[in-house]
């Protein structure tokens, strides 16, 4: 009997195995009940989102940013979004790389571009020409109320293209520079004219508005006050002035035009004047009259001349004044005695607060830096204008 037994047993191992290869593939041979589907990406109830495929920075953010919404835990490093609203289903991941600066708002083009100074070195030349001048009557006086239609503009022979603003300007902020001849050749009248010169200042310079600086001037130009709003320090830096030496005029003027008030560094718009105290008899100066009437043109400085001559004779000195006055729009005064200067002061006063400001195209302009002659015309016949003689056009 051990035989049967033995052959049944290898029988049925043999049909046992053949049965475990024969074992159904298909979803019916899986183990039932199967696993419930996986849980949408979007959570309906809760607005929550599902992890994102690549880990996300969490930088810093402002305190006024909302919080972060919860993710669902996940065996990767955890991310969460800055958002509480999911994107769409069918819409493909956006990238999730936030900038590490402390404010998670959109950059604008401009600040994102590789290269910022793409927006500070733009630069574009305007073609425009600004001046100040000045309408008398018959009889001298300020006229302060006419309007851009009342006038002509000519530039280089020609009449202007556009005028582009027409303004009158009585509250313009200033910047003065006093130039006072300190030269042997004033001694015996130079204590006076200091005392005029700080009651100018102190009439004209309105605190936090206008500046000025004071040069005294004789073998050398000497900044005594730089520039400043301060009548107090103005009025000391005239009265360390001491006469003596030679004249030096036209390298005042030269410098003070160029390092002061051509490289003042005021923002918007601003008059420059230079009030000259002197009798005109340059002696030392290393630059010509010429070369320092074009700084002051360059520069658009209008400057104003008080002769200190008292012969009651118009001197070589005087007509050199009265032809600085005249190229840059400015007035040149001549008084009969010492007294008299106070009065040049205050006319001069008066006529930095009663100006017009124009500024226009010019026609068939050229950047070669050639002189350009300006001329302004009033319609009325018995107004007079007075505005610097011209310019020297820029070179690029």
């Amino acid at each position: 009997m051990k035989y049967p037994v033995l052959l049944f047993a290898t029988a049925a191992l043999a049909w046992g195995l053949v049965a475990q290869e024969q074992l159904p593939t298909a979803p019916s041979a899986t183990k039932y009940p199967p696993p419930p589907p996986a849980a949408p990406a979007t959570a309906p109830s809760t607005g929550k989102t599902a992890p994102p495929a690549q880990a996300q920075s969490t930088g810093d953010t402002k305190s006024n940013l909302p919080a972060p919404a919860a993710a669902d835990p996940d065996p990767a490093p955890a991310a969460k979004t800055s958002t509480a609203q999911a994107a769409p289903a069918n819409e493909p991941p956006k990238s999730n790389a936030l900038p590490s600066s402390s404010s998670a708002a959109p950059k604008s083009d401009a600040a994102s571009s590789d290269n910022p100074d793409e927006i500070t070195t733009i630069r574009k030349r305007v073609d425009e020409v600004n001046v100040v001048f000045t309408v008398t009557d018959k009889r001298g006086r300020f006229v302060k109320d006419l309007t851009q239609a009342d006038f002509r503009v000519y530039d280089d022979n020609k009449p202007a293209d556009s005028v582009r603003s027409f303004t009158r300007e009585t509250n313009l902020p200033l910047r003065v520079g006093l130039l006072i001849d300190a030269s042997k050749s004033v001694r015996d009248r130079f204590k006076f004219e200091q005392e005029a010169a700080i009651e100018f200042l102190n009439q004209i310079i309105s605190v936090r508005s206008d500046k000025a600086f004071v040069i005294g001037f004789d073998t050398t130009p000497e900044v005594t006050q730089d520039m400043t709003d301060s009548t107090e320090a103005l009025s000391h830096g005239v009265r360390m002035l001491r006469p003596g030496g030679g004249t030096a005029m036209y390298d005042a003027i030269y410098f003070a035009c160029r390092d002061k008030l051509m490289a003042d560094k005021s923002t918007g718009a601003t008059r420059r004047a230079i009030i000259l105290l002197s009798d005109g008899e340059d002696n030392q100066s290393r630059v010509s009259r010429e070369e320092a009437v074009e700084m002051a043109q360059r520069a658009e400085v209008i400057i104003y001349a008080i002769s200190t001559n008292t012969s009651g004779l118009k001197l070589r000195g005087d007509k050199i004044m009265e032809h600085f006055a005249e190229e840059t729009g400015g007035k040149a005064f001549f008084p009969f005695k010492i007294q008299d200067v106070s009065n040049a002061f205050s006319e001069i006063s008066d006529e930095l607060r009663s100006q017009y400001d124009v500024s226009y195209k010019p026609a068939d302009f050229q950047p070669n830096g050639k002189y350009r002659k300006i001329e302004i015309l009033a319609d009325n016949k018995k107004y007079k204008v007075r505005a610097r003689k011209g310019y020297y056009a820029p070179t690029q």
